[in-house]
């Protein structure tokens, strides 16, 4: 693992987006593959203590993931996102929302955008996330930064396990 990897979360409020740049030490197929299947998303993408549970996903144009962040104590928190675009290994976008457990979303959401490349094995996935509610974005942004952060580390601590096996 680099020590050296670049990690940038900038937010422009006016714009009411945020940016985050991450590398990996891996090869862009081995982080694609952990962006965009169930299994491996499950593994990485709640901060702890939290753990991601996809109840289902279809990971197609018009598909959607449909999952839950649960507590320790068995809170589920869910999320329902629907793909609106991908080109496989380069991209991908999504309208993502908080939702009740029977898939009623809380609008409004927001709009992400992921776009991947590679060079000399790094693999650098940047994130576009625009929010249409300022008021949504500043309530999300408190806790966001730092949640985010954790699931990219366990994204990090994943892929090193996977390249080293």
């Amino acid at each position: 693992m680099k020590n050296d990897l670049l990690f940038d979360f900038t937010v422009d409020k006016a714009a009411k987006t945020v940016y985050i740049t991450r590398e990996f030490d891996a090869e862009l197929s081995l982080v694609w593959d952990a962006f965009t299947q169930k299994e491996i998303l499950d593994q990485w993408s709640a901060p702890a203590p939290y753990k991601a549970k996809t109840k289902y996903m279809n990971f197609v144009v018009g598909g959607k993931r449909f999952y839950a962040m649960v507590s320790p104590d068995g809170q589920e928190n869910w999320v329902i996102q629907e793909y609106t675009s991908i080109t496989p290994k380069m991209n991908f976008k999504m309208l993502n929302a908080f939702a009740d457990k029977d898939e009623n979303p809380q609008l409004p959401g927001s709009e992400w955008e992921y776009n991947f490349s590679e060079q000399n094995g790094i693999t650098k996935v940047n994130i576009t996330i625009f929010n249409e509610s300022f008021d949504r974005m500043e309530r999300l942004l408190e806790g966001f930064q730092q949640g985010f952060s954790m699931t990219l580390e366990n994204l990090e601590s994943l892929l090193t396990n996977k390249s080293q096996k």
